[in-house]
């Protein structure tokens, strides 16, 4: 069955506000399912109506590139753990930004040998180009360093921010020149210089801003597909791509705002482990650290009062929130109360932690974000820190030197007593020493995180009261 163009624009518009209160749904953990249920619901009528519109003429490769992209898709996300989501999402950003390319080179070649080119479509062309090739080569950087197959400290050599500011003047003339001449020779270089770009902006950012990055390209994707829309003349595409574009930049403000961190400061700078010679953190390095058993530590956690745990990458990594949601449930079984601080750019991504203790049915009222839940500390018996490092790390507030000085962080060195689960002494992603390790109130506890909370699980399932 054809649809006329206004029952397709009728389905775009029903679509476009299901895509609008998914994002609002989004924007809360209790109506997170509804979004998403929103969200897919959505996509459902805009394939729909897409396929069944008349500029479709036959349905054969469409059916062989939506089957193989259906198998893929459900072996991806059957397997995929909740740790590796970062690098999923930078993963399918750079398939976002690479459909703009593509499809803008098709248009191009499609349009030419039509003789139907005009400027604003060129300038489109242009756009969807010169964005999906920076997001493209940008997301599969941040992907390597998410996956670990590069280092995720910042790639820096003299004269970068020059060669930066270079290539972009060159690949904005280079699109002036294709958009008024329609030159292949401009084009070829244009799309050339975007995709080094991406590499060259992306590689300098250290690993604790990588969250900022992720929610950035996730922007950078969403202008991408508006630019496809334009190129197509698909308004649905319109309205999503800017519906991401403005969603993933407004995010990528506030959470540098809660990094206390110009958004210019991350793009073309990023903090890592390079910077300068030590100071405070020599200093307190001298003092040594103190570690604990786990018998040891569940003795004055079962007599607490309160309890607050910080969750990070770690806890991840290890696959602990069904633990800690076990350990919580005994703790507060014998009148321990039990909180969850969660700070803004905790792990890969916006929202990670949140995600992980959802999965573990951890009571949203349970959870609390870092401004709430700071004030708590100087009342709080035990912090358990469960392998989150630099968003707790005290050198941000009382080190001056510090890369990281400034960044607002979650105040559990104010608690009584400091349990810091620790695989090693390695410091946390951005590089930089922790100084809560050698306060005297911090006591580590070593291994992987899963298996020491089982072990706690298990010490207080057997004492019985």
């Amino acid at each position: 069955m054809e649809l006329s163009a206004n029952s397709q624009a009728v389905a775009y518009l029903i679509s476009a506000v299901l895509f609008i209160l998914a994002l609002k749904g989004l924007t809360h953990p209790s109506t997170a399912r509804r979004g998403n249920q929103y969200g897919i619901l959505g996509m459902t009528i805009a394939i729909v109506a897409t396929l069944a519109g008349s500029e479709v003429q036959t349905y054969g490769l469409i059916v062989i590139g939506v089957a193989i992209g259906a198998v893929i898709g459900i072996i991806v996300a059957m397997r995929i753990q909740m740790a590796a989501m970062p690098q999923l999402v930078a993963a399918l950003h750079s398939f976002v930004g690479m459909a703009a390319v593509l499809v803008a080179i098709g248009t191009f070649i499609n349009r030419q040998a039509a003789d139907t080119l005009h400027a604003m479509l060129m300038a489109e062309l242009s756009a969807g180009i010169v964005i999906g090739a920076i997001t493209f080569t940008g997301s599969v950087v941040a992907f390597a360093k998410l996956q670990g197959l590069v280092s995720g400290k910042p790639v820096r050599f003299t004269g970068q921010h020059q060669l930066n500011a270079a290539m972009g003047i060159a690949t904005i003339l280079l699109a002036v020149h294709f958009a008024m001449t329609g030159s292949v020779v401009s084009l070829t270089l244009m799309t050339i210089l975007a995709f080094i770009l991406g590499a060259t902006l992306i590689i300098p950012i250290g690993g604790a801003d990588m969250p900022v990055v992720i929610s950035m390209l996730n922007s950078y994707s969403g202008w991408a597909a508006a630019a496809t829309g334009f190129v197509l003349g698909n308004n649905l595409l319109i309205i999503v791509g800017a519906l991401v574009g403005c969603s993933g930049a407004i995010l990528s403000y506030i959470m540098c705002r809660a990094m206390n961190r110009s958004i210019f400061n991350v793009v073309f700078g990023g903090f890592g482990t390079d910077g300068g010679e030590p100071s405070a953190e020599g200093q307190a390095a001298e003092k040594g650290i103190k570690s604990l058993s786990v018998e040891d530590a569940v003795y004055w956690m079962e007599d607490a009062g309160k309890i607050i745990i910080i969750p990070g990458y770690g806890m991840a990594v290890a696959q602990a929130q069904h633990a800690l949601k076990e350990l919580m449930e005994l703790l507060e079984a014998r009148g321990v109360e039990v909180s969850f601080a969660i700070h803004p750019v905790a792990g890969r991504m916006p929202g990670h932690m949140n995600v992980l203790l959802a999965e573990a049915d951890i009571p949203y009222d349970r959870v609390f974000e870092m401004d709430e839940i700071n004030p708590e500390f100087q009342n709080t018996d035990i912090a358990l820190v469960v392998g989150a490092n630099d968003v707790v790390n005290p050198a941000a507030k009382d080190d001056k030197t510090s890369p990281i000085y400034g960044m607002p962080i979650i105040e559990a060195n104010r608690a009584r007593q400091v349990y810091f689960l620790k695989r090693s002494m390695r410091p946390g992603y951005s590089g930089v020493d922790n100084l809560l390790f050698y306060q005297d109130n911090t006591s580590l506890i070593f291994g992987d995180a899963k298996d020491t909370i089982e072990g706690m699980v298990s010490a207080l399932k057997g004492t019985g009261h």
